[in-house]
Protein backbone atom coordinates (compact mmCIF):
# COMPACT_ATOMS: atom_id res chain seq x y z
CA UNK A 1 0.00 0.00 0.00
CA UNK A 2 3.01 2.34 1.34
CA UNK A 3 4.72 1.63 -2.38
CA UNK A 4 1.76 2.09 -4.21
CA UNK A 5 0.92 5.70 -3.05
CA UNK A 6 4.64 6.88 -3.07
CA UNK A 7 4.06 6.28 -7.15
CA UNK A 8 0.84 7.58 -7.17
CA UNK A 9 2.69 10.87 -5.90
CA UNK A 10 6.16 10.53 -8.30
CA UNK A 11 3.44 9.88 -11.12
CA UNK A 12 1.60 13.43 -10.06
CA UNK A 13 4.95 14.71 -9.68
CA UNK A 14 6.14 14.25 -13.13
CA UNK A 15 3.07 14.80 -14.63
CA UNK A 16 3.59 18.67 -13.70
CA UNK A 17 4.47 21.10 -16.08
CA UNK A 18 7.86 23.21 -15.68
CA UNK A 19 6.04 25.73 -13.28
CA UNK A 20 3.41 24.80 -10.39
CA UNK A 21 0.41 26.89 -10.21
CA UNK A 22 1.51 29.12 -8.24
CA UNK A 23 3.01 31.01 -11.40
CA UNK A 24 1.06 33.95 -13.11
CA UNK A 25 1.28 31.79 -16.54
CA UNK A 26 3.90 29.55 -17.83
CA UNK A 27 4.08 31.16 -21.00
CA UNK A 28 5.86 34.97 -21.81
CA UNK A 29 5.85 36.71 -25.08
CA UNK A 30 8.25 39.62 -24.59
CA UNK A 31 7.70 42.40 -27.84
CA UNK A 32 9.96 45.05 -27.79
CA UNK A 33 9.95 48.34 -30.19
CA UNK A 34 13.01 50.28 -31.27
CA UNK A 35 11.97 53.31 -30.70
CA UNK A 36 8.51 53.54 -30.09
CA UNK A 37 7.56 57.40 -28.09
CA UNK A 38 4.33 57.36 -25.91
CA UNK A 39 3.59 60.67 -27.40
CA UNK A 40 2.75 58.97 -30.77
CA UNK A 41 -0.09 57.06 -29.22
CA UNK A 42 -2.41 59.98 -29.10
CA UNK A 43 -2.67 59.55 -33.06
CA UNK A 44 -1.11 56.00 -33.59
CA UNK A 45 -3.69 54.22 -36.21
CA UNK A 46 -2.89 50.27 -33.36
CA UNK A 47 -5.93 48.54 -33.03
CA UNK A 48 -4.37 45.32 -31.54
CA UNK A 49 -2.04 47.50 -29.24
CA UNK A 50 -5.14 49.59 -28.13
CA UNK A 51 -7.00 45.71 -27.50
CA UNK A 52 -4.15 44.56 -25.29
CA UNK A 53 -4.00 47.93 -23.37
CA UNK A 54 -7.82 47.67 -22.81
CA UNK A 55 -8.39 43.84 -21.90
CA UNK A 56 -4.65 44.34 -19.22
CA UNK A 57 -2.98 47.23 -17.73
CA UNK A 58 -0.49 49.74 -19.25
CA UNK A 59 1.49 53.40 -18.83
CA UNK A 60 2.28 56.07 -20.95
CA UNK A 61 5.07 57.18 -18.30
CA UNK A 62 7.47 54.63 -18.05
CA UNK A 63 10.58 56.76 -18.61
CA UNK A 64 13.92 55.47 -19.91
CA UNK A 65 17.48 55.47 -18.51
CA UNK A 66 19.64 58.19 -19.53
CA UNK A 67 20.88 58.53 -22.19
CA UNK A 68 17.79 58.02 -24.02
CA UNK A 69 19.22 55.67 -26.44
CA UNK A 70 19.25 51.78 -27.49
CA UNK A 71 21.81 49.41 -25.66
CA UNK A 72 21.75 50.75 -22.12
CA UNK A 73 18.09 51.23 -22.22
CA UNK A 74 17.56 46.91 -23.54
CA UNK A 75 19.80 46.11 -21.21
CA UNK A 76 18.16 47.92 -18.05
CA UNK A 77 14.72 46.13 -19.06
CA UNK A 78 16.81 42.84 -19.35
CA UNK A 79 19.30 43.37 -16.40
CA UNK A 80 16.53 44.77 -13.43
CA UNK A 81 19.08 47.90 -12.44
CA UNK A 82 20.14 51.23 -13.27
CA UNK A 83 23.32 51.44 -15.91
CA UNK A 84 25.23 52.81 -12.66
CA UNK A 85 24.74 49.24 -11.36
CA UNK A 86 24.96 46.94 -14.28
CA UNK A 87 27.63 49.22 -16.20
CA UNK A 88 26.18 49.42 -20.12
CA UNK A 89 25.95 53.08 -20.43
CA UNK A 90 26.46 54.36 -23.77
CA UNK A 91 24.43 53.98 -27.08
CA UNK A 92 25.68 51.20 -28.50
CA UNK A 93 27.25 49.38 -25.54
CA UNK A 94 28.99 46.12 -26.10
CA UNK A 95 30.27 45.74 -22.75
CA UNK A 96 30.01 47.39 -19.58
CA UNK A 97 31.99 51.13 -19.53
CA UNK A 98 32.09 50.80 -15.68
CA UNK A 99 32.77 47.48 -14.02
CA UNK A 100 29.50 45.64 -13.29
CA UNK A 101 28.59 45.54 -9.67
CA UNK A 102 28.89 41.64 -9.88
CA UNK A 103 29.07 39.02 -12.67
CA UNK A 104 26.93 35.60 -12.78
CA UNK A 105 28.35 32.83 -14.43
CA UNK A 106 28.44 33.31 -17.92
CA UNK A 107 30.52 36.61 -17.45
CA UNK A 108 28.05 39.28 -17.65
CA UNK A 109 25.96 41.00 -15.20
CA UNK A 110 22.63 38.60 -14.45
CA UNK A 111 19.59 39.35 -16.63
CA UNK A 112 16.22 37.93 -16.83
CA UNK A 113 17.19 34.88 -18.71
CA UNK A 114 19.63 33.77 -16.81
CA UNK A 115 17.62 33.50 -13.33
CA UNK A 116 15.06 31.69 -14.92
CA UNK A 117 17.28 29.45 -16.87
CA UNK A 118 19.05 28.64 -13.25
CA UNK A 119 15.75 28.41 -11.45
CA UNK A 120 13.89 26.14 -13.97
CA UNK A 121 16.63 24.70 -16.52
CA UNK A 122 14.35 23.13 -18.73
CA UNK A 123 12.81 25.90 -19.47
CA UNK A 124 12.03 27.08 -23.24
CA UNK A 125 14.07 30.57 -23.25
CA UNK A 126 14.46 32.44 -26.87
CA UNK A 127 14.57 35.79 -28.82
CA UNK A 128 14.97 36.91 -32.26
CA UNK A 129 15.87 40.61 -32.80
CA UNK A 130 16.84 42.71 -35.77
CA UNK A 131 19.33 45.23 -34.48
CA UNK A 132 22.96 43.14 -33.89
CA UNK A 133 23.24 45.00 -30.36
CA UNK A 134 20.48 43.30 -28.83
CA UNK A 135 22.93 40.15 -28.47
CA UNK A 136 25.16 42.04 -26.37
CA UNK A 137 22.42 42.48 -23.39
CA UNK A 138 20.78 39.47 -23.44
CA UNK A 139 23.10 36.72 -22.05
CA UNK A 140 23.19 34.15 -24.94
CA UNK A 141 24.82 31.50 -23.07
CA UNK A 142 20.83 31.33 -21.38
CA UNK A 143 18.95 31.09 -24.25
CA UNK A 144 17.66 27.36 -25.81
CA UNK A 145 17.42 30.00 -29.54
CA UNK A 146 18.65 33.48 -30.38
CA UNK A 147 18.93 34.88 -34.19
CA UNK A 148 19.58 37.79 -35.82
CA UNK A 149 16.97 38.67 -38.56
CA UNK A 150 18.43 38.42 -41.64
CA UNK A 151 18.70 41.11 -43.82
CA UNK A 152 15.80 41.22 -46.58
CA UNK A 153 13.38 43.86 -48.17
CA UNK A 154 11.06 44.16 -45.38
CA UNK A 155 13.21 43.03 -42.14
CA UNK A 156 10.18 43.27 -39.83
CA UNK A 157 8.23 41.03 -42.15
CA UNK A 158 10.39 38.45 -41.51
CA UNK A 159 10.89 38.65 -37.93
CA UNK A 160 7.36 38.05 -37.23
CA UNK A 161 7.73 34.88 -39.50
CA UNK A 162 10.61 33.60 -37.86
CA UNK A 163 8.63 34.35 -34.44
CA UNK A 164 5.53 33.03 -35.39
CA UNK A 165 7.50 29.40 -36.61
CA UNK A 166 9.46 29.44 -32.97
CA UNK A 167 6.54 30.13 -31.28
CA UNK A 168 4.37 27.06 -33.06
CA UNK A 169 7.18 24.76 -32.79
CA UNK A 170 8.43 25.05 -29.46
CA UNK A 171 5.98 27.03 -27.01
CA UNK A 172 8.63 28.93 -25.63
CA UNK A 173 8.05 29.88 -21.45
CA UNK A 174 9.83 33.45 -22.02
CA UNK A 175 10.38 34.65 -25.37
CA UNK A 176 11.38 38.05 -26.59
CA UNK A 177 11.04 39.51 -29.97
CA UNK A 178 12.95 43.05 -30.54
CA UNK A 179 12.12 45.00 -33.88
CA UNK A 180 14.53 47.73 -34.90
CA UNK A 181 11.40 50.33 -35.73
CA UNK A 182 9.84 52.55 -35.53
CA UNK A 183 13.37 53.51 -34.59
CA UNK A 184 14.96 53.19 -37.99
CA UNK A 185 12.28 55.66 -39.43
CA UNK A 186 12.33 57.77 -37.09
CA UNK A 187 16.28 58.46 -38.21
CA UNK A 188 15.20 58.63 -41.84
CA UNK A 189 12.12 60.50 -41.97
CA UNK A 190 11.53 61.67 -38.56
CA UNK A 191 9.65 61.27 -35.09
CA UNK A 192 6.00 62.22 -35.42
CA UNK A 193 6.02 62.06 -39.03
CA UNK A 194 3.15 60.41 -41.65
CA UNK A 195 5.77 57.42 -42.07
CA UNK A 196 6.45 57.24 -38.56
CA UNK A 197 2.96 56.31 -37.79
CA UNK A 198 3.06 54.49 -41.10
CA UNK A 199 4.96 52.02 -39.22
CA UNK A 200 3.54 51.58 -36.13
CA UNK A 201 0.22 50.69 -37.72
CA UNK A 202 2.53 48.03 -39.63
CA UNK A 203 4.10 46.61 -36.64
CA UNK A 204 0.72 46.42 -35.22
CA UNK A 205 -0.38 43.92 -37.51
CA UNK A 206 2.99 42.38 -36.82
CA UNK A 207 2.11 42.22 -32.85
CA UNK A 208 -1.32 40.56 -33.88
CA UNK A 209 0.32 37.53 -35.85
CA UNK A 210 2.32 36.67 -32.99
CA UNK A 211 -0.41 36.83 -30.72
CA UNK A 212 -2.88 34.86 -32.92
CA UNK A 213 0.39 32.31 -33.11
CA UNK A 214 0.21 31.68 -29.54
CA UNK A 215 -3.63 30.62 -30.11
CA UNK A 216 -2.69 28.31 -33.15
CA UNK A 217 -0.09 26.65 -30.58
CA UNK A 218 -2.49 26.23 -28.03
CA UNK A 219 -0.80 28.14 -25.62
CA UNK A 220 -2.52 31.96 -25.29
CA UNK A 221 -4.73 31.22 -22.40
CA UNK A 222 -1.35 30.13 -20.26
CA UNK A 223 0.34 33.26 -21.56
CA UNK A 224 1.48 37.12 -20.42
CA UNK A 225 2.12 39.53 -23.32
CA UNK A 226 4.41 42.59 -22.22
CA UNK A 227 4.60 45.21 -25.42
CA UNK A 228 7.24 48.18 -24.68
CA UNK A 229 9.99 50.34 -26.42
CA UNK A 230 13.45 51.58 -25.39
CA UNK A 231 12.94 55.22 -25.73
CA UNK A 232 10.82 57.26 -27.95
CA UNK A 233 12.20 60.31 -30.35
CA UNK A 234 12.32 63.91 -31.60
CA UNK A 235 12.90 65.20 -35.14
CA UNK A 236 14.69 63.06 -36.14
CA UNK A 237 17.15 61.65 -33.15
CA UNK A 238 16.78 60.27 -29.47
CA UNK A 239 19.19 60.34 -26.62
CA UNK A 240 18.42 63.64 -24.89
CA UNK A 241 16.11 64.79 -21.89
CA UNK A 242 12.82 65.83 -23.22
CA UNK A 243 10.07 63.32 -22.21
CA UNK A 244 9.20 62.70 -26.04
CA UNK A 245 12.43 60.48 -25.79
CA UNK A 246 12.30 59.36 -22.29
CA UNK A 247 8.71 58.41 -22.38
CA UNK A 248 8.18 55.11 -24.16
CA UNK A 249 4.82 52.85 -23.20
CA UNK A 250 4.53 49.68 -20.95
CA UNK A 251 1.13 47.39 -22.22
CA UNK A 252 0.97 44.05 -20.06
CA UNK A 253 -2.30 41.89 -20.99
CA UNK A 254 -3.21 37.79 -20.67
CA UNK A 255 -3.67 35.51 -17.53
CA UNK A 256 -3.96 36.70 -14.21
CA UNK A 257 -3.16 40.24 -15.45
CA UNK A 258 -6.41 42.87 -14.14
CA UNK A 259 -8.12 44.73 -17.01
CA UNK A 260 -7.74 48.15 -15.29
CA UNK A 261 -6.51 49.83 -18.42
CA UNK A 262 -3.86 52.96 -17.51
CA UNK A 263 -2.49 52.84 -14.05
CA UNK A 264 -0.49 55.81 -12.28
CA UNK A 265 2.24 54.12 -10.67
CA UNK A 266 5.78 55.08 -11.61
CA UNK A 267 7.91 52.71 -13.77
CA UNK A 268 11.40 53.04 -15.04
CA UNK A 269 13.15 50.64 -17.34
CA UNK A 270 14.54 48.35 -14.54
CA UNK A 271 10.95 47.47 -13.20
CA UNK A 272 10.78 45.53 -15.98
CA UNK A 273 12.50 42.67 -15.26
CA UNK A 274 12.06 42.24 -11.54
CA UNK A 275 7.67 42.51 -12.68
CA UNK A 276 8.73 39.29 -15.05
CA UNK A 277 10.69 37.36 -12.81
CA UNK A 278 8.01 38.30 -10.71
CA UNK A 279 4.89 36.15 -12.69
CA UNK A 280 7.23 32.95 -13.26
CA UNK A 281 8.16 33.57 -8.88
CA UNK A 282 12.02 33.75 -9.31
CA UNK A 283 14.06 34.77 -6.50
CA UNK A 284 15.97 37.89 -8.05
CA UNK A 285 19.58 39.01 -7.26
CA UNK A 286 20.16 41.39 -4.52
CA UNK A 287 21.74 43.59 -6.86
CA UNK A 288 18.40 44.68 -9.07
CA UNK A 289 17.72 47.47 -8.23
CA UNK A 290 14.07 47.70 -9.82
CA UNK A 291 10.74 47.03 -8.17
CA UNK A 292 7.88 44.88 -9.33
CA UNK A 293 4.47 46.48 -10.78
CA UNK A 294 1.86 44.83 -8.67
CA UNK A 295 -0.69 46.55 -8.74
CA UNK A 296 -1.61 44.78 -12.51
CA UNK A 297 -1.67 41.47 -10.80
CA UNK A 298 -4.53 39.72 -10.17
CA UNK A 299 -4.70 37.98 -6.81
Amino acid sequence: MIKKNILTVLTVLFSLPIFSQVEKAEHLVFIGLDGWGSYCMGKADMPVTRQLMESGAYTLKKRSVLPSSSAVNWASMFMGACQEIHGYTEWNSKTPEIPSRVIYKNGIFPTIFQILRDQHPSSEIGCIYEWSGIKYVVDTLSLNYFEQVPPSDNTNATACKMAVKYIMDKKPNLFAIIFDEPDHTGHQIGHNTEAYYDKVHELDNYIGKIIRATKNAGVYNNTIFVLTGDHGGINKGHGGKSLQELESPFIISGKHIKKIGEFQESMMQFDIAPTIAYIFKLKTPQVWNGKVIKQVFKK
